[in-house]
């Protein structure tokens, strides 16, 4: 669960899988978080964003009804959406968290993250991405080099904040009336000095550890 007065979105990703890339203490200093959805029906589907600093100030939402072919296309136009809108807002070299529902995205995020890291720019797997997202996984590509840190976490779809943002785009075509924010976080909060147990501290005379 979400620790009490903890923004959501640092939440879920603190306490969520990150494929192929360890979850090290200080994932939540993120400087913004976005959370993406796709949904696919055959009478209409749609995308939801979700877009928050790392104190948890809102930046953006976005609702918006599409008609994608499948499930996988509607998750990466999701996620491609989102990745544009916080682009459009965030300062070059933000660090950021991505918080999705699809297992495959997550991963081939990831993936792509690590390969651009390698000197021979190998993913840590093959990518395998549906032919039909081949066009959006080009611009989600595009779109993560231009930040300085971007992980993925994998999240259930009912803690999605974007899930009914996707599914009724109708019900929440209000949010994409709300004002363009340009918000930038607050500094990163400082991180306790971890210093070893009594027991194992270098202790002038050898004596024993106060309990």
């Amino acid at each position: 669960m979400a620790a009490h007065g903890r923004p959501a979105l640092r939440d879920l990703f603190d306490e969520s899988p990150t494929p192929h890339i360890a979850h090290p203490p200080r994932t939540h200093h993120r400087d913004f978080y976005v959370a993406t959805d796709g949904s696919y029906r055959r009478n209409g589907g749609g995308l939801g964003a979700v877009v928050e600093t790392r104190d948890g100030t809102r930046v953006a939402r976005i609702a918006a009804a599409d008609s994608p072919p499948d499930n996988n296309v509607a998750e990466y136009r999701a996620l491609h959406l989102g990745l544009d809108v916080l682009a459009a807002r965030a300062p070059p070299g933000s660090r950021v968290g991505v918080l999705v529902d699809h297992d495959e995205l997550a991963s081939n995020v990831n993936a792509a993250v690590l390969a651009g890291k390698h000197p021979r720019y190998e993913p840590p797997r093959p990518l395998s991405v549906p032919p039909a997202s081949a066009n959006h996984w080009r611009g989600i590509r595009a779109r993560l080099v231009g930040f300085g840190e971007l992980r993925a976490a994998r999240i259930d779809s009912d803690r999605n904040p974007a899930h009914p943002l996707a599914n009724t785009p109708g019900r929440y075509g209000h949010v994409n009336r709300e004002p363009d924010r340009c918000v930038l976080p607050e500094p990163p909060e400082p991180t306790p000095t971890e210093f070893p147990p009594p027991s194992r501290a270098d202790r002038p005379g050898g004596g024993r550890a106060s309990d």
